[in-house]
């Protein structure tokens, strides 16, 4: 967010920015969402408060979407819509962690899932995953990590930065390891409908016979363009739900009605734009992929899901530019591109680009950056 800031300042300085940093698709809202969003803005019914965890009508819609996509039976109870998919990361944290409860991450990881353990009073263990593993995590990194304070493991398919993807093998293994040693698995699933191998990444709560001690995270913004809208959820047993429930009853109270009757429509409504966008990112991701390691110092892992690519960057820093931080700096300021370093990712030596924008703009602010690395 820092990033695409300095991106709009100097847009408004009148340079031409092509950014490349926030994790947002470029469509508008489908119209049948902004045309039910419309209908709910007229109804005095949806200018009160409402029912704290969601209106029901929502909860249940979730519940049925969680059975056709995560193949996951649940009941409307264990379901809380949130503001947001990082509110209810911030929520499983603050419910399932008390002082000094370890939470294992997989390094890369979203900036947030840190910040939502350290306010939640816990500590985050990175576990570092490499390029070789297309930064998938494995059983053996996780038990080396695992320690009497484990409390949680982060599992995210497909990855935000890397854009990985686990099998449904490797997800079942991870899955059984946490069930087998009682490890909460926080499954964050919000981008598991951009998926370029299959129709949707399998999820552990699936994959994994008798696992119960899950949460799983997800929403309408990556899959919908709703990233404004602010509607995500949370779903796992109702004492933790209930208590979340209670945390965000005292934080924000139901999320907006207006949002939450958009939300509606998008998940049980005609689904052929989420199938169209993910069809024009694919496409994207091959321009994009083929635009990053062709240029010189740059490596990259393709990936298979999400909207971004992650390369090491290692091979293009000198001694004037001696880390990824550097060199995302001097890529906005001297090319008007604007990138994440892999420091906000915990792991220096890597940017991440998104290609969540027209391939125009991916062409030439490849073009711009390829220039750039070519005078170092």
């Amino acid at each position: 967010m820092a990033i695409a800031g300095r991106a709009r300042e100097l847009r408004a300085e009148g340079h031409e920015v092509i950014s490349m940093a926030a994790g947002e698709p470029d469509f508008p809202t489908p119209e049948h969402i902004v045309a039910a969003a419309t209908r709910a803005a007229h109804d005095p019914d949806n200018h009160r408060y409402t029912a704290n965890p969601g209106l029901p009508p929502v909860r249940e819609a979730i519940a049925e979407y969680t059975v056709k996509y995560s193949n996951v039976p649940v009941d409307p109870s264990q379901v809380v819509v949130t503001n947001g998919a990082k509110q209810a990361v911030f929520q499983t944290f603050a419910a399932l962690l008390d002082p000094g409860d370890e939470v294992l991450v997989p390094s890369p990881y979203w900036v947030t899932y840190p910040a939502g353990i350290e306010l939640a009073g816990g500590v985050t263990v990175p576990v570092d995953t490499t390029p070789e593993s297309g930064f998938k995590v494995t059983v053996e990194a996780l038990e080396a990590a695992r320690t009497d304070r484990t409390q949680a493991v982060v599992f995210v398919s497909p990855s935000n930065p890397t854009g990985g993807v686990y099998t449904a093998e490797e997800t079942k293994a991870i899955g059984q390891w946490a069930r087998d040693n009682e490890v909460w698995v926080i499954a964050d699933e919000i981008y598991q409908r951009l998926f370029y191998s299959g129709d949707v990444a399998p999820s552990i709560a699936d994959t994994t016979p008798n696992l119960e001690n899950y949460i799983l995270i997800n929403g309408v913004a990556k899959s919908f363009a709703m990233t404004g809208w602010r509607v995500g959820w949370m779903i796992g047993p109702e004492d933790v739900i209930n208590a979340a429930a209670r945390f965000q009853s005292h934080a924000t109270s139901n999320v907006s009605n207006i949002s939450q009757v958009a939300a509606l429509a998008a998940i049980t409504g005609d689904q052929a734009s989420v199938e169209m966008m993910r069809d024009a990112f694919a496409r994207r991701r091959k321009v994009m992929y083929e635009a990053v390691t062709s240029i010189p110092g740059f490596e990259c892992v393709e990936p298979d899901g999400a909207f971004y690519v992650f390369p090491d960057v290692i091979g293009a820093l000198t001694d004037e530019v001696p880390t990824s931080a550097a060199l995302a700096e001097l890529i906005i300021d001297k090319a008007n591109v604007a990138v994440v370093p892999g420091e906000s990712f915990g792991t220096p030596g890597y940017l991440r680009l998104s290609y969540a924008l027209g391939e125009d703009d991916i062409t030439r602010g490849m073009s711009w950056i390829a220039d750039l690395i070519n005078t170092l």
